[in-house]
């Protein structure tokens, strides 16, 4: 339970193939993985989900709570049961919440203090207690609670959080006991090199079975993101899979996994759905303009996802420009489907040999184009 084995690499970077065995199935890496925050992917269900490609899917433990509550799911056989997937799924500690909802906490050495936004009463979430709702909820990967700070942040501030990073994830594992479930730690540490190194080493100390790269994508530049993860990789040991949190756009995907990162995720294609936008060629499309009104064309003809295949641009654009839910819902299946055929692109172009960290399978020009 809960193997990572390595199954090819590339001579020319550090990219590797690799499988990640969990209680619900394998995870083949390199692999987006699709944000379902509250035990949904937005628009999606979960058997339009499996046909993207889709072999571990994310929810968030702070919005569980909340609605509708752990103790409800748990009832319902654990969340994979209550949500009628049955593949691996990660459930995020809540700790991202820390970050995205800082007008409405207090933080200290305990925990943080919330104000709930549903109705704006008072909770309270500790390390502690993000384990043992994660346990109730029964995802296969679960998060350590952990302080993402934001940017920019004084290094004396940031210096604080990767403290109680460390201080938190120490106090995870001490509550965390269930043996079907694998625990990763993350690693904080802002654009702060020595913070970075210092956080990677105090992770990597507690030997657990995967580790998170955290703290980025947060309104730094993109050219600190690639200096992160290159930093950071090497710190990192090679027989776990390595997680970086909330990136899905492809440039950031491809150098990563260049530097040896095998697992993603990101918000960012639903997203994109539900506001009438398509991810074609690296491209954003946006299905609102006039120039799809007669175009009878698949919406991308090498791609075989339920919009590709049965839609054309012109009926995709009338659905958006009616505002109709199905638009968004097929853009969304597509923009997965987008992300997850370009993360598999990678893991055969790195077997055939032809990967490199500015990886671009649509280009006629390289070498990889005919992965895609």
């Amino acid at each position: 339970m809960f193997d990572f084995q390595i199954k090819a690499s590339c001579s020319k970077t550090k990219a590797r193939i690799g499988s990640f065995e969990t209680p619900h199935g394998v995870v083949m890496t390199p692999r987006f993985m699709p944000v379902g925050t509250l035990g949904t992917v937005k628009g999606v269900t979960p058997s339009q989900l499996a046909g993207t490609g889709a072999q571990m899917v994310l929810a968030n433990t702070f919005h569980l709570h909340l609605q509708p509550g752990e103790e409800v799911i748990a009832n319902a056989g654990g969340l994979h049961s209550f949500m009628g997937w049955d593949g691996p799924i990660l459930t995020d500690s809540g700790g991202f919440q820390v970050f995205s909802l800082a007008d409405l906490n207090k933080i200290d050495d305990h925990g943080v203090s919330f104000r709930n936004p549903r109705n704006g009463s008072q909770i309270e979430l500790t390390p502690e207690k993000a384990i043992e709702i994660q346990m109730s909820l029964g995802a296969d990967v679960v998060m350590a609670f952990d302080q993402c700070p934001p940017y920019p942040s004084t290094q004396n501030d940031v210096e604080e959080a990767c403290r109680r990073t460390n201080n938190w994830l120490e106090r995870c594992v001490k509550v965390h006991s269930r043996k079907d479930q694998a625990l990763f730690g993350i690693v904080q540490g802002g654009c702060f090199p020595s913070l970075r190194e210092l956080s990677a080493k105090q992770i990597c100390s507690f030997d657990l079975p995967g580790i998170a790269i955290g703290g980025v994508s947060v309104g730094e530049p993109v050219e600190d993101m690639h200096r992160i993860v290159k930093q950071v990789l090497p710190l990192l040991p090679e027989d776990r899979p390595r997680y970086l949190m909330g990136i899905g756009t492809l440039p950031e995907m491809a150098l990563a996994v260049a530097n040896g990162i095998d697992l993603f995720d990101c918000v960012l294609p639903t997203r994109l759905g539900r506001h009438g936008t398509a991810l074609v060629a690296g491209e954003r499309w946006n299905l609102r303009n006039a120039r799809f009104r007669n175009d009878h064309r698949p919406l991308d003809k090498s791609c075989f996802c339920e919009a590709c295949k049965h839609h054309s641009r012109a009926y995709l654009h009338h659905l958006i420009r009616s505002d109709e839910l199905l638009g968004l819902s097929l853009l969304s299946i597509h923009n997965i489907s987008h992300l997850i055929r370009f993360t598999s692109a990678m893991a055969k172009a790195i077997a055939e040999g032809c990967f490199s960290e500015d990886f671009a399978p649509w280009n006629t020009d390289s070498p990889a184009r005919h992965t895609w």
